[in-house]
């Protein structure tokens, strides 16, 4: 076991740009979901303010939607004492513009690479209000 560190500011954007895959914890009370965290693993985009993503109609939507105060989680390791994560709280919004929409899926994306994803699929993004980070070393 190692010693645990925090990650600096620079360092937690570093991660949060560089992460492919993101997990969302949401929690839906009363009619939309059982009071239990629910989390889900998804691909972002991620512009130093919001972490940008998409999803087609499902039970991370209704939650969100519900309750829109979601945490969003990176990490990546390296050996069981060599690790870096990042924890940010945030606001679920979606994106129903249509050209605010395309520059989300840009951020996602790349503006050269945007798919074809149809009229189902829902852009949202998570407006990021805390950041924090934490690090592993060896002792």
């Amino acid at each position: 076991m190692g010693t645990i560190h925090v990650l600096p500011p620079d360092e937690i954007e570093q991660l949060l740009r560089t992460a492919i895959v993101g997990r969302i914890a949401c929690c839906g009370h009363g009619g939309v979901g059982d009071g239990r965290p629910y989390l889900v693993p998804l691909a972002y985009g991620y512009d130093g303010e919001a972490v940008y993503a998409h999803s087609g109609p499902g039970r991370k939507l209704d939650l969100m939607r519900a309750e829109p105060r979601v945490t969003f989680e990176v990490d990546e390791a390296q050996a069981p004492d060599r690790w870096r994560s990042v924890i940010a709280e945030g606001i679920f919004e979606e994106i129903d513009d249509p050209l605010r929409r395309l520059d989300a899926l840009a951020v996602i994306y790349g503006p050269a690479s945007i798919p074809d994803l149809g009229s189902q699929t829902v852009v949202f993004r998570l407006r990021l209000t805390a950041r924090s980070g934490r690090y592993e070393t060896p002792d």
